[in-house]
């Protein structure tokens, strides 16, 4: 009878492992590990999502993303060896978040003296104060993609740059 037993719960433990199925735990149903993204600008209405999953599937170089009275998220992928532009933003603080990729952040008090440089990469953040030059680039071989939120908001409602020359000439034309 104990051979018997056994043979049965082998049977089982088999059978198991071959249809691949885990023991004492269910399987996650398709619609709950997959995100739903869709590219608006949400703002200024409420908005919750996976940031991380907005921002790893923009392919635009910038598209905003949440524009309220007093803050705004931006998207951005920076191609390999590509940039943000020097830049300098008198009345916004800025914020950046990397979610994937390697590169660079310059930052100084001239666009002539960017006296201060660090490395950016997976979860690393950086704090620009306003006033301060700056330029984020890629420095890997992948798109660097980033969101950036500003307060208060940079860019016009709705903003969408597909690549970085839409946006200076945009830029241009917005700042004069």
């Amino acid at each position: 009878m104990k051979n018997s037993i056994s043979l049965v719960v082998l049977v089982l433990v088999l059978a198991l492992v071959s249809c691949n199925c885990p023991i004492g735990k269910k399987a996650a149903p398709a619609s709950e590990t997959e995100v739903a993204v869709a590219f608006a600008d949400y703002g200024p209405q409420p908005f919750v999502f996976d940031i991380e999953a907005y921002t790893l599937e923009n392919g635009l170089f910038r598209q905003a993303l949440w524009t309220g009275a007093y803050m705004q998220m931006t998207l951005m992928s920076i191609e390999p060896g590509g940039e943000i532009g020097l830049e300098r933003h008198d009345d916004i603080d800025q914020f950046i978040r990397v979610e994937a990729g390697k590169g660079i952040i310059l930052m100084g008090d001239s666009e002539d003296n960017l006296d201060f440089q660090e490395a950016l990469e997976d979860d690393f953040a950086a704090f620009i104060p306003a006033g301060k030059w700056h330029n984020v680039i890629n420095t890997g071989e992948e798109p660097l993609k980033l969101y950036s939120i500003y307060a208060p908001a940079e860019h016009p409602f709705g903003t969408i740059h597909n690549t970085y020359e839409e946006a200076m000439e945009a830029e241009h034309d917005h700042h004069h």
